[in-house]
């Protein structure tokens, strides 16, 4: 009777155990235009997203125990970075210690410099377009410290500086305590020509504490925050820029790369001199992390028909207001005679190698990053001239 007992409570036990087929979980991706994946968050990110769509893509947390070479490169050498600068850059000033990236100058001769730093790029490591970069970081003590947070292109399409742009996220001079500033650097507005636009701003304890210092990278625009407080915005207005191709007031629809230094001395950093005293002092890093836009989940409407097309002052040329989208328009469609003719990052179209003396009919459209499009603009009528 036992033995039956046990068999009848293992039969049911059996019965009871057995799974229950089920129908898989499916996971909606959702289909755009142009056929765009969503992201996937790097794995080595502590903040893999922020809100309003952003992803990350690359990070560096400084965990290890060296600089990480496969992301970072060492710039060596006494080259002065173009400005004058005093220190010689070598990769023994330049380590890891505590999960920050610690770049200290000391006062020694190398290379025929008085001095030693340390500057680290992300070239063909790390090259960005359209992203939000915050970088964690403290600056260093002392009159002719010049540190910087900046980038530069990846492939100098429209020549070599200042025509294919520079992005100063961040420098610092030693002698104005805490004041912070943001530039950038293009054909038309540059420093030797002293046309160059930035920003400047005292902030409290820059020395002492780590500070977000952060950009937003979108078409036709460039914004840079301090602890989330707006430093500055650069952007491209084509009314005010008739005169040249886009690309000489705003050079950035290509892929840049980013850079950490700090510089010794310099046209700007050695303007008050250098204090010999205040040697080792150091920049450090607690982390740099680049998000993008995760377009294919977050973007939702058609951009806005472009409007208000005008000849411009440079011949051959048009130009419209921008249109307007959730997440940003990617490129223009520029269309003659009903035909497509080609695309335009920005809201300015110069027109080359079409018959002199003919007519066309230009109408544009916008594309956002999903491959949504706009209705078409309004048709505009000009003659080319050759």
């Amino acid at each position: 009777m036992k033995k039956l007992f046990i068999l009848i409570l293992l039969l049911f036990v059996m019965v009871g155990c057995e799974s229950t087929p089920t129908e898989p979980i499916e996971t909606e991706i959702p289909s755009v235009p142009n056929g765009l994946l969503p992201l996937s968050a790097t794995t080595d990110c502590a903040v893999p997203t922020l809100e309003g769509g952003w992803v990350c893509i690359w990070a560096d947390e400084f965990d290890g125990d060296t600089v990480d070479e496969t992301k970072w490169t060492f710039e060596e050498g006494g080259f002065g970075g173009g400005n004058q600068e005093v220190q010689y850059y070598s990769r023994n000033n330049a380590e890891v210690v505590d999960s920050k990236l610690v770049i200290t100058a000391h006062k020694e001769s190398m290379g025929g410099k008085l001095y030693t730093s340390a500057r680290l790029n992300t070239k063909y490591k790390g090259s960005f377009k359209y992203v939000r970069i915050v970088v964690s970081a403290k600056m260093p003590t002392g009159r002719g410290t010049w540190p910087a947070i900046w980038m530069m292109p990846l492939m100098s399409v429209y020549g070599g500086w200042p025509r294919s742009g520079e992005i100063d996220i961040m420098e610092y001079v030693g002698y104005d305590v805490n004041r912070i500033h943001s530039t950038i650097h293009t054909e038309k507005f540059n420093h030797n020509l002293g046309t160059q636009l930035g920003y400047s701003r005292l902030y409290q304890d820059v020395e002492t504490t780590f500070k977000d210092y952060e950009m937003i990278w979108t078409p036709g625009s460039i914004q840079t925050f301090v602890d989330g407080d707006k430093l500055g915005e650069f952007a491209y207005v084509p009314h005010f820029n008739q005169d040249v191709p886009y690309n000489q007031a705003f050079p950035f629809d290509q892929e840049f790369f980013l850079i950490l230094n700090l510089a010794i001395g310099g046209t700007w950093g050695g303007a008050q001199g250098i204090d010999t005293e205040m040697f080792p002092t150091a920049m450090e890093v607690d982390y740099v992390r680049v998000y993008r836009q995760d377009y294919a989940l977050t973007d939702k409407e058609a951009p806005t028909q472009p409007t208000n097309i005008q000849l411009a002052q440079l011949k051959n040329t048009v130009f419209w207001n921008k249109s307007n989208d959730d997440y940003g328009v990617e490129k223009y469609a520029i269309y003659l005679d009903g035909a497509f003719h080609k695309y335009a990052s920005l809201n300015q179209m110069i027109f080359t190698g079409l018959t002199v003396g003919n007519s066309y009919q230009v109408q544009i459209q916008a594309v956002d990053f999903v491959g949504r499009v706009s209705e078409m603009s309004e048709t505009l009528s000009f003659t080319f001239s050759g």
